[in-house]
């Protein structure tokens, strides 16, 4: 191993990697590539998307909490970023993102501060935006940012109606929207009602999400009635990365408007999956009539790379990757394909039956055929599902062109 890739391995600096190549023994494994045309095509994918409704785009940050991938869904056109805590803002606003959306309640002294510190620093360049449901939730942020002297904008959670099965925080009713509303009045020279945020993924259907996204472009359109959002355009903004395409489609008509700025989250696209993300980008394509126009649908660019360590029983080996490597909470990794150094070219498609039916701290148990080629030193690319859950492992990743060498390195700030 040379010191650059053992440097890369133990995140002590990155050296010299733009000559690294994953097939030619370059990089100790286990080791995250993300694959860079796959992920300039889904950054190109999803603008394109959002353009066909008139929609903004502020990727969900948590996914990756990679400042170097927020900065290409900026540049690919991002209206902001978004995240779900103080100290993940921080790094969206360090990685140069002028809006940043805080999806969640912001409560705690030093949680509190920081925002306050943020809109210190940055001034007018920044626009920070939070959640609030409830009289408490904003008189905690009305008391910091009225003795900071500085002013903050917040978002009106909804929560699923109190028939609709779905927890999550938020005001569940127009009693306690009221209660928000007459908080908010206490408070003029701190906190500034912007808009408002729901989050459809804790619903269990189309419909019930249908008619939640609904409730909210009501609620919307009757607080810029009333002139309770005193901004123009208001902000009203939601979706995950499974039902963008249900939201888009039910607030598009207030979005030509042009009262209100519709802002989706979805932020799973840029790396996608060989899993529970790949089966909800299928469903997209047979509901949504704009999808299927598009061409290639997003295709999943994150994989982990690990070594074939032992092959101790018949149709069973161990591989050197595990829990502390790859998400396993959606599914296990998919082994995709195999690499020998001395018999390959090139990564080839593994034999059918190839299965993960079982993980350790830093084991995989990998299942196949008897008489099947493998053997101890072959390198397995394994897809992944959950995206969120894999970046959060690495400090840093690589990423390949399509002859597996190392272009950059991307961190992480988890």
């Amino acid at each position: 191993m040379d010191l650059a890739a053992h440097d890369y391995h133990k995140g002590v600096g990155l050296g010299d990697f733009r000559d690294w190549n994953l097939l030619r023994g370059d990089v100790p494994f286990p080791a995250a590539v993300l694959r860079e045309s796959r992920i300039r095509h889904n950054l190109d994918w999803m603008r394109g998307f959002m353009d066909a409704y008139g929609m903004a785009l502020a990727p969900h940050g948590k996914t990756t909490m990679a400042p170097a991938l927020f900065r290409r869904q900026l540049d690919a056109g991002a209206w902001g970023i978004t995240v779900a805590t103080s100290q993940q803002a921080k790094v969206a606003a360090a990685a140069g993102a002028e809006r940043i959306l805080i999806a969640n309640q912001v409560v705690g002294t030093a949680n509190v501060a920081a925002l306050a510190d943020l809109l210190e620093q940055h001034g007018p360049a920044l626009r920070l935006l939070c959640l609030v449901d409830s009289a408490a939730s904003v008189a905690l942020l009305g008391e910091t940012c009225r003795a900071r002297g500085v002013v903050l904008d917040v978002l009106v959670e909804l929560a699923p109606a109190p028939d609709q099965p779905g927890l999550r925080a938020g005001v569940r009713d127009d009693a306690g929207l009221e209660r928000v509303l007459a908080a908010l009045a206490q408070w003029p020279d701190a906190l500034r009602l912007a808009g408002v945020e729901f989050y459809e993924g804790v619903l269990p259907d189309e419909g019930e999400i249908r008619r939640f996204v609904r409730r909210a472009v009501e609620t919307t359109e009757r607080l810029i009635g009333t002139g309770a959002i005193a901004s123009a355009p208001a902000i009203l903004s939601g979706a995950g990365s499974a039902w963008y395409d249900i939201v888009a489609e039910e607030t598009a008509e207030l979005a030509r408007s042009g009262a209100a700025e519709v802002v989706l989250r979805p932020g799973c696209y840029i790396s996608h999956d060989d899993g529970i993300y790949r089966e909800a980008q299928a469903r997209i394509l047979q509901r949504n009539p704009v999808a299927p126009t598009m061409g290639t649908a997003l295709k999943p660019a994150l994989q982990v790379w690990a070594v074939v360590q032992s092959i101790p029983d018949t149709g069973r080996a161990l591989v050197a990757m595990g829990k502390r490597d790859v998400a396993f909470d959606a599914g296990m990794p998919r082994p995709a394909t195999v690499f020998r150094a001395d018999r390959d070219a090139a990564p080839q498609e593994v034999p059918q039956g190839w299965e993960v039916t079982g993980m350790m701290d830093q084991h995989a148990y990998l299942t196949f055929t008897p008489g099947d080629d493998i053997a101890v030193g072959d390198v397995i690319a394994f897809e992944i599902s959950h995206p969120c859950l894999t970046f959060d492992k690495w400090r840093r990743i690589l990423v390949v062109d399509d002859a597996q060498t190392c272009v950059e390195v991307v961190e992480t700030f988890f």
